[in-house]
């Protein structure tokens, strides 16, 4: 069975395995999922934070981890492979609402159970907001390996959220007790890929700087070791 405390999932992992629990609810006549889907679902640009551009060998890589921590299942089909979570067996869950909060969690971020409750709508209907904090308490109370945790509230928002911890420890995003016991303050997931986008986007702009510098360099006869 998965361990998220001794193997945690990548971000790209954790949207593979989303996207496979949400589309065997909502698309049932398309599951399992061949490959192009299930990287279609991952790039999709609604009901995702945060949004992702991956590519078909990315997704692949992150099907392979998930084949390794027995999460997902492929199989063979009209001469297609289709793929297909193991969720349920995979991470203990003992019914269909874990399962769907799992996996709202996993597309959308951190939510309020009120957001839980809307977001899983389409995956399974609860009762009440009681029925969703119920699953949530047990989620976060299994032994040795909690899969959800309650965050602290952002300023000026009323109620707390809750993340999964398939990808280890949630980092607090900034707001009220937004900063570390050592007074260091902490950045989301979202907030992370999203700076790491910017800074392979600088990365590039800067190698076709110095490439055009070079160019004119040796037009104008410069030795490269001149500064401008």
């Amino acid at each position: 069975m998965f361990n998220p405390v001794t193997s945690p999932l990548s971000l790209l992992e954790t949207r593979v395995l989303g996207v496979l629990i949400e589309k065997e609810a909502t698309t049932p006549d398309n599951y399992p999922l061949t490959l192009n889907s299930l990287v279609s679902g991952c790039n999709q640009k609604t009901s995702r934070d945060p949004i992702i551009n991956a590519s078909e060998a990315e997704v692949q890589m992150a099907i392979d981890g998930l084949k390794r921590a027995h999460l997902i299942i492929e199989s063979y089909g009209s001469r297609v492979v289709r793929i297909e979570h193991n969720a349920m067996r995979g991470l203990g869950l003992l019914d269909r609402g874990a399962l769907a909060i799992i996996g709202v969690l996993m597309l959308r971020g951190p939510q309020t159970v009120g957001e839980i409750r809307i977001n899983t709508d389409r995956m399974h209907r609860f009762v009440d907001i009681g029925a969703v904090e119920r699953i949530l308490e047990s989620l976060g109370e299994y032994a040795a390996r909690p899969l959800v945790t309650r965050l602290n509230r952002l300023a000026g928002s009323r109620d707390p959220r809750y993340a999964h911890l398939l990808a280890g420890p949630v980092a607090v995003e900034l707001g009220v007790a937004g900063m570390t016991h050592s007074g260091i303050a902490e950045v989301s997931t979202a907030e992370v890929v999203a700076l790491r986008t910017t800074v392979a986007q600088m990365r590039t702009e800067l190698d076709a700087l110095r490439a055009m510098v070079q160019r004119l360099y040796q037009e104008l006869d410069i030795k490269a070791d001149v500064k401008a």
